[in-house]
C-alpha cells in the first residue's frame, strides 16, 4: 500500500500540501461514490460537463483527506482543508494514468489488451470464465474502457493474480498511446474494425491504426485473418501475430470449420500446430461465434491443448452485462446484477444501489463472492466494510463461504447455505418499500430469487436504456454554453419510460430542474425521495396546498389563476411560494401576452413575499427552418417581455425558451439561462437534423404467443379484415390496443422485426394481441419481438400511421412492464 508522498512522486506535480499520512488504497474519480474516505484519493478531473474540483467541500466534509487537483489559484483555499494532502498537477486524468502505470509495471503477470470496435466487452468477461478453472484471473469491471476507466481497472492488480484481462476503447486520435502505458499488455486481442466511433476519425485506416497503438510493445497480437483490413493493417505494421480463419487464409494459424449449426448450438472442428478437435459451441449467431473463436485463439496461444478446452467452451454462457432495475412486490424495487460476482463488480452494484433515491431501506442479498486466490478471511472482511461504508440496511449472504463468515457483517444479518434454502424461507411480505440489489454469482442462480421478488406483469416489456439516455443528455449540453441550467421534462410518466427512475438518474447527473404536467405526479416523486426543484405545467387551485407540502412550484399562466394562487398564501405564509410565469410569445396555447403582463407585474409588485422562479415561454415552430423569421419573433418578443418582468420586480429571474429542437437549432444564441430537454432525452431529435447523434433510448419488446399455418383464401382476426392471399404462417404476438400499439398499425401497415427479420401486421389488433405475418422466417413460439426500437425507429413507425413519436412514446400502456439497464 503506498502513501500519498510516495504516489505524488509517481505523478508528479506540486506538493502543495501534506498534513496526514493516510492509506492509499481507493482511487476516486465520482464524488458521488466514496466508499472508504480515509484511504480514497480523490483526483478532481475537469470534464466537458462537470468539474470535479466544486466538489471538494463535501468530499472534505465527508472524510476525504486526499487531493490530486489541477488548479489551485481562485479554487482551492488550503486553509478551508487543514488536514488534507494535496498534490497540484497540470492534468488530473494524466496523473491517474500515471499512477495506474506505476502500479502495473510492479507486476509481471501476463496481461491480454483488448480492443477493436464492437465486442470488447464479451470477448473479456468470456476470456475470463474460461481461464479462470486455471488461473487467478483479474479483470476490467463491466465497461471499464475509457482513459479513465482502464487506470481504475488496473488498480486492482494485486499479488494474486496471476494473469489480467482488460479492454481498452477509443473515441478520437492520441488516446490509445495513454491506454497503452497504463495496460502494457503482453498480449493483444484485436476483435473487429467497425462503424463505432466513426466520428471519431478521419477514416476507417486511421482509426485502426490509432487502435492499434496499444499493441506496439505486445509479445503477440491474436486477431481473425478473415477481416481484410485488419489482416492487411497488422501485416503492414509487423506486429507478430496470431490468426485464425474460418475460410482458411494462409496467414491463419488457427483454421476453424463450421461443422453444423442446430437448436442454438454450433459444433466446429479446429486445427493447430497439426493438432484438432471437434466441440460444441452453445451459440448460433455469427457475432457469438466469432468472439468465442477469439478466445479460442488466446487459449491455443497461452499452450492449453485440444482436449483441455472442450470442457471450458461447452460450459460457456451468454453474458448478461446489464444492471436492470424492475419493480417488486409489496412496492418494492429490485436491481437485478446476476451473472456474476466479484470484488469490483460489487462495488460498482452498491454504488448503483447507493445511487437510488427512493425511500426505506436498502437490502444487499448477496453470494459468495469469486475471488480465486484471495484469503477468505481478508475478502470478507473487506467486502462488510464496503457495505457498511456504502449504509446499506439489511444483508443477506447466501454461500457457505459467506456464512463461515457472518461474524463479520453488521448485527441482524441474515445467511443462508444456499438459493433454494432461501426461497423455502422466503416470506414475501417481509419486504415492503425498500430497494433490493441482488447481487450473485450464476452459479447460485440468483434468477429465482429476482423471480420471487418481481412483480408478475405480463410479457411485454419497454426495456430503458439509462447509459443511452445519459447520452442524450450530454449530447444536448454541448449544444448550450456551459453555465446554462436544464430543465428536464419528465411529464407524462417520462415520455412513457417510468418516470422515478428517469428522475432519479437526472438527479444523479446534476440536472437543474424537472418539470411535471400535473401535481399528482410531482407528488409521486418527492415521496420517491426526488429533491431536485419540479416546475409543474398545469396545477389547479385544489392542488395548491399539497404543491406547498412537498415543495412544489406552480406554472403561473393567467391573472385568474395567480389570483387564485395568490388567495391561498397571504402575506404571511411561512413560506416564500415560488411561481414561474408562463409568457405567450406567439405559441398562443397558455400564457400572459404583453398586455396581461402589466397587470400580473401590478399584482406580484404588491406581493414581495411571493419569488418568481423564472419566465418562460414555448417555441410554436422552433423544429421547422420554415418558421426561422416567426421564431426569431418569439425570442426578440420574449427578451423585451423578461427584461420588463426583471424591472417591475426588481430582481433577476431565471429565463427560458428553447425546447429539444430550438437546442440544436437555436442553443447557442437564445438559450438564455435555461433551457427545457424533452423528447430529444429519449432519443429523438424532433428538428430532424442530428438524429444519428442520438442513441435509442427505448425498446418495445414481446413474445411470439402461437405460429399458425393458413390456407389462401383464409382471414385473419376480427372483422375477416386480414385476408391471406396465398399459403400463409402467422405468428400471434402478446401485445394489443391496451398496451398502447396503435390499431392503425393493423392490415399491413405496421412491422415488427423477429429474428432480426421485418414481419408485417396481418389482420386488426385486437386488445392483448395482434397477428403479423412470418411466412419464410424460421419463427418459433417464444421468440423476442421487437415492436420499435433498434432497427425500427419510432420516427419511421409515427410517420407510417401520421402521428409523431411522442404518441407512440406516451400511449405505451403502464401495464407493460419498464426494466431499467446499464449496459
Amino acid at each position: 500500500m503506498f502513501s500519498f508522498k510516495e504516489i505524488a512522486q509517481v505523478m508528479g506535480g506540486m506538493l502543495v500540501q501534506c498534513n496526514g499520512e493516510y492509506p492509499v488504497q481507493h482511487l476516486l474519480t465520482d464524488s458521488r461514490k466514496i466508499a472508504n474516505a480515509v484511504s480514497s484519493v480523490f483526483f478532481a478531473i475537469r470534464g466537458e460537463f462537470h468539474d470535479g474540483h466544486q466538489y471538494l467541500p463535501e468530499l472534505y466534509a465527508a472524510g476525504v483527506r486526499q487531493f490530486v487537483v489541477e488548479d489551485a489559484a481562485g479554487i482551492l483555499d488550503l486553509s478551508a482543508y487543514p488536514a488534507a494532502n494535496v498534490l497540484l498537477v497540470p492534468d488530473s486524468i494524466q496523473a491517474l494514468q500515471r499512477l495506474a502505470a506505476y502500479h502495473r509495471r510492479q507486476f509481471t503477470i501476463p496481461v491480454v489488451g483488448i480492443t477493436g470496435s464492437n465486442a470488447k466487452t464479451i470477448v473479456k468477461e468470456w476470456l475470463s470464465q474460461l481461464l479462470s478453472a486455471s488461473e487467478r484471473v483479474v479483470k476490467s469491471p463491466r465497461s471499464y474502457n475509457s482513459q479513465i476507466g482502464v487506470p481504475l481497472s488496473v488498480w486492482q492488480i494485486n499479488e494474486s493474480h496471476t494473469i489480467g484481462v482488460f479492454e481498452a476503447g477509443i473515441s478520437k486520435p492520441a488516446e490509445m498511446e495513454h491506454l497503452a502505458s497504463v495496460l502494457q499488455p503482453t498480449i493483444g486481442v484485436f476483435t473487429n474494425l467497425g462503424s463505432a466511433h466513426d466520428e471519431g476519425f478521419s477514416s476507417s485506416s486511421q482509426k485502426m491504426q490509432e487502435k492499434l497503438k496499444l499493441f506496439e510493445h505486445a509479445d503477440q497480437l491474436i486477431y481473425c485473418a478473415d477481416q481484410p483490413a485488419v489482416q492487411a493493417a497488422i501485416q503492414a505494421a509487423g506486429f507478430p501475430g496470431f490468426a485464425w480463419s474460418a475460410h482458411e487464409h494462409p496467414a491463419a494459424q488457427v483454421q476453424i470449420k463450421v461443422l453444423e449449426m442446430h437448436h442454438g448450438k454450433t459444433k466446429i472442428r479446429f486445427r493447430y500446430a497439426g493438432q484438432g478437435q471437434d466441440f460444441n459451441l452453445p451459440f448460433a449467431d455469427d457475432a457469438s461465434l466469432e468472439n468465442a473463436l477469439h478466445c479460442l485463439a488466446v487459449l491455443l496461444y497461452l499452450g492449453l491443448k485440444p482436449q483441455e478446452l472442450t470442457h471450458r467452451f461447452e460450459r460457456l454462457h451468454p453474458v448478461a452485462m446489464r444492471l436492470e432495475r424492475k419493480e417488486a412486490i409489496n412496492g418494492c424495487y429490485v436491481i437485478d446484477d446476476t451473472y456474476n460476482n466479484d470484488l469490483a463488480g460489487l462495488r460498482i452494484a452498491l454504488d448503483v444501489l447507493g445511487q437510488q433515491a427512493r425511500r426505506g431501506r436498502k437490502t444487499l442479498i448477496v453470494s459468495d463472492l469469486l475471488e480465486a486466490g484471495v484469503e477468505e478471511l481478508a475478502l470478507y472482511r473487506q467486502v462488510a466494510q464496503e457495505i457498511t461504508a456504502r449504509g446499506v440496511d439489511r444483508v443477506i449472504g447466501i454461500g457457505d463461504i459467506i456464512t463461515r463468515h457472518q461474524d463479520l457483517f453488521p448485527a441482524g444479518s441474515e445467511f443462508y447455505l444456499g438459493t433454494d434454502s432461501f426461497l423455502g424461507q422466503l416470506r414475501p411480505e417481509t419486504f415492503r418499500q425498500e430497494t433490493i440489489l441482488v447481487k450473485g454469482a450464476r452459479v447460485f442462480q440468483f434468477e429465482k430469487i429476482v423471480a420471487a421478488l418481481q412483480q408478475q406483469v405480463h410479457g411485454t416489456l419497454l426495456e430503458v436504456n439509462l447509459d443511452a439516455l445519459v447520452h442524450n443528455l450530454n449530447y444536448y449540453r454541448t449544444k448550450i454554453p456551459a453555465q446554462t441550467k436544464i430543465m428536464v421534462m419528465v411529464k407524462a410518466f417520462a415520455y412513457g419510460a417510468g418516470a422515478y427512475e428517469i428522475a432519479n438518474l437526472l438527479q444523479f447527473h446534476r440536472v437543474d430542474y424537472l418539470a411535471v404536467a400535473y401535481a399528482d405526479e410531482g407528488i409521486a416523486l418527492r415521496e420517491h425521495g426526488i429533491t431536485l426543484p419540479i416546475m409543474v405545467m398545469n396545477p389547479s387551485p385544489d392542488s395548491f396546498l399539497k404543491m406547498q407540502q412537498y415543495s412544489l412550484e406552480p406554472e403561473i399562466y393567467s391573472a385568474d389563476l395567480l389570483h387564485q394562487f395568490l388567495d391561498y398564501f397571504p402575506k404571511k405564509s411561512r413560506k416564500t411560494p415560488k411561481i414561474h410565469l408562463k409568457l405567450d410569445t406567439g405559441m398562443h396555447r397558455l400564457g400572459f401576452d404583453a398586455a396581461e403582463l402589466e397587470e400580473a407585474l401590478t399584482v406580484l409588485d404588491q406581493m414581495p413575499h411571493v419569488r418568481v422562479q423564472s419566465v418562460f415561454s414555448h417555441l410554436a415552430g422552433a423544429d421547422e427552418a420554415l418558421f426561422n423569421d416567426f421564431t426569431q419573433e418569439q425570442i426578440t418578443l420574449f427578451r423585451q417581455m423578461a427584461a420588463q418582468v426583471e424591472k417591475e420586480l426588481g430582481y433577476p429571474v431565471t429565463k427560458h425558451i428553447l425546447n429539444s429542437a430550438g437546442i440544436v437549432r437555436f442553443g447557442q444564441e437564445a438559450a438564455f439561462d435555461m433551457v427545457r430537454l424533452g423528447i430529444g432525452l429519449y432519443g429523438v431529435e424532433s428538428a430532424g437534423q442530428e438524429q444519428s447523434s442520438l442513441q435509442t433510448v427505448g425498446q418495445l419488446k414481446t413474445t411470439v404467443s402461437q405460429v399458425k399455418s393458413i390456407k389462401a383464401g383464409e382471414t385473419v382476426g376480427y372483422s375477416r379484415r386480414g385476408v391471406a392471399s396465398s399459403d400463409k404462417q402467422t405468428a400471434t404476438i402478446a401485445i394489443g390496443y391496451a398496451d398502447g400499439y396503435d390499431r392503425r398499425f393493423g392490415n399491413g401497415v405496421g412491422e415488427v422485426l423477429i429474428n432480426g427479420q421485418r414481419a408485417p401486421l396481418i389482420g386488426s389488433v385486437c386488445m392483448d394481441m395482434c397477428m403479423v405475418d412470418v411466412t419464410g422466417l424460421d419463427v418459433r413460439a417464444g421468440d423476442e419481438v421487437l415492436v420499435f426500437g433498434e432497427g425500427l425507429p419510432l420516427t419511421e413507425l409515427a410517420a407510417r400511421i401520421g402521428t409523431i413519436p411522442y404518441e407512440l412514446l406516451t400511449n405505451v400502456g403502464t401495464r407493460v412492464k419498464r426494466v431499467f439497464f446499464n449496459a
